[in-house]
């Protein structure tokens, strides 16, 4: 008769290790504001892929920014980086997001690291979804946060 509950117990004991090893959240290191103005640069830089507002996405980076992206060389500059981001006639960025898992401020400069995910809506009206990973390194200019480095790949 003891040995159900036993099992119970290493039921329960199972669980609580199952938890403790499940990451509830995102890690932030840094002064709330440095941090706040960053969860939001993030999420409106999403607004502004999906909005195909490519002079905002350019902005968004420092005036000597680099882009690393997938298969290609590094992108340097406010217009090729801009250039990069357009995408052709009839194609559209239907939904992005960025889910950061760390962000670390220090001092002048922070990085981030976490996933991406998206829709890209193709001329024929079809739709193709993606999902990577990602890291950036921003950099405070003229007291903002602007993506001085971001490199990212699918997965």
């Amino acid at each position: 008769m003891k040995l159900p509950a036993l099992n119970l117990h290493c039921s329960l004991l199972l669980l609580c290790c199952l938890f403790s090893s499940v990451s509830f959240g995102q890690k932030l290191e840094g002064k709330k504001k440095d941090i706040d103005q960053i969860l939001n640069n993030i999420a409106t830089f999403s607004q502004h892929v999906m909005n195909a507002d490519y002079d905002k996405i350019a902005a968004a980076y420092t005036s000597d920014g680099k882009i690393f992206p997938g298969n290609q060389d590094i992108l340097s500059g406010t217009e090729r980086i801009k250039k990069y981001w357009i995408q052709p006639e009839g194609v559209s960025t239907s939904y992005h997001k960025i889910t950061p898992e760390e962000i670390k401020v220090i001092k002048g400069h922070a990085y981030d690291y976490g996933y991406y995910e998206g829709k890209t809506k193709r001329k024929d009206g079809s739709e193709v979804s993606w999902k990577g990973k990602y890291v950036i390194v921003w950099k405070k200019e003229k007291g903002q946060w602007k993506m001085l480095l971001d490199i990212w790949n699918t997965m």
